[in-house]
């Protein structure tokens, strides 16, 4: 099982934008479990800290930081592969 978790910010455009790729894509992963956290709540404030977030979106997957203020759909594709 991969773990996917995702840090966004309200309004962000990027934090939209990847949600809606995600979801576009999660069928064909159905071994990612997949969590989005708000930073306006305590669980999102607490992963920012913990992984050092400055922008969102926030990418972190299987417990590691992957991508932060922006991301790169067909690396974000070949990290799944490489994990699974």
């Amino acid at each position: 099982m991969i773990t996917l978790e995702v840090l966004a910010s309200p309004g962000c455009h990027i934090c939209r934008v990847f949600e809606e790729f995600w979801h576009s894509i999660e069928k064909d992963w159905p071994n990612v479990s997949f969590q989005k956290f708000d930073i306006t709540e305590d669980k999102g404030q607490e992963m920012a800290q913990k992984y050092m977030i400055l922008a969102s979106p926030g990418i972190v997957i299987n417990g590691e930081l992957w991508a932060s203020g922006g991301f790169d759909k067909e690396k974000f594709i070949v990290k799944l592969k490489e994990l699974s």
